[in-house]
């Protein structure tokens, strides 16, 4: 009988592909010295391009507070205008008050019930957009809130206290709308 097994001699084979290996390992290893700095130039970028996105993601989260203030604030205070131009009316209606109290009288009597009233509804109006009438009287003189148009002399007050309202002022939310004009004691 034939022999019909072949010979397998993987001795040669082996050790050529050992040595191609060998090399392979050698010249990955020569190549790595070479690969660092562009491994450490391509770290460095990465950590670059980190900072840079975290500083704008942050700059972008600070514009949208900013705005949502802005939005804020241009809703509380949008009306201020017109707001102010409505207290002369205001002051009108509270002056045709104290004209028909001094003139007295049966017809000034339902003029002056009509006026309190307008007066009232213009104040509710006001007040629900956030306008309210400041007092000021007995409080210390404060030239952010009082604009002082007198003084007079009282010994029973310390010096600055508002004794009169000449014309009232008025806040819209936290803000001044309209100083008061006041008559303080020296």
């Amino acid at each position: 009988m034939k022999n019909d097994k072949k010979e397998y001699n993987s001795e040669p084979d082996d050790c050529t592909e050992a040595e191609n290996i060998g090399e392979q390992v050698e010249n990955a290893e020569e190549n790595l010295p070479q690969n660092e700095p562009e491994t450490d130039k391509l770290k460095q970028e990465n950590a670059k391009l980190k900072d840079d996105y975290l500083r704008a993601y942050a700059e972008l989260e600070n514009t949208k507070k900013r705005c949502a203030q802005e939005l804020e604030k241009n809703s509380k205070y949008a009306i201020a205008s017109f707001a102010k131009e409505m207290l002369s009316v205001a002051d009108n209606l509270h002056r045709a008050l104290l004209a028909a109290a001094e003139a007295g009288g049966e017809d000034c009597a339902q003029l002056k019930k009509g006026v309190e009233l307008t007066e009232s509804e213009l104040s509710k109006v006001l007040a629900k957009f956030g306008v309210t009438k400041m007092d000021p009287m007995g409080k210390v003189f404060d030239p952010s809130f009082h604009q002082v148009v007198q003084e007079v002399e009282d010994k029973s007050k310390p010096a600055g206290t508002v004794v009169a309202e000449l014309q009232t002022g008025y806040m819209i939310n936290d803000r001044i709308l309209r100083e008061a004009m006041v008559v303080v004691t020296r």
